[in-house]
């Protein structure tokens, strides 16, 4: 598996300042794992992201949104852990 410059951990929704400062500062070698109300701004991000897009699973359906990760990559729990293990360095947001 390829290592991950930085991995930005996204739980802010699409309306906050964060969410669109997150995706504004990844570049195209990190990762951003959308989280909790991140995984809302799917749509943003998708269009916005020059890196790896990912999704954590039990929020998207916890949100109603199974089915709908489109170019986005969902993760799980444990492949979440995993991709702390090969990021150089994380940030969450």
């Amino acid at each position: 598996m390829t290592e991950i410059q930085t991995l930005h951990i996204l739980n802010k929704s699409p309306e906050h300042p964060r969410f669109t400062r997150c995706l504004s500062m990844a570049g195209p070698e990190d990762a951003v794992l959308l989280i909790e109300n991140g995984v809302l701004g799917l749509g943003t991000a998708s269009a916005s992201v020059s890196g790896k897009l990912l999704a954590l699973e039990a929020d998207m359906a916890a949100r109603g949104m199974g089915g709908q990760s489109g170019t986005v990559e969902s993760v799980d729990y444990d492949a979440m852990v995993e991709l702390t293990t090969r990021a150089q360095q994380v940030i969450s947001w």
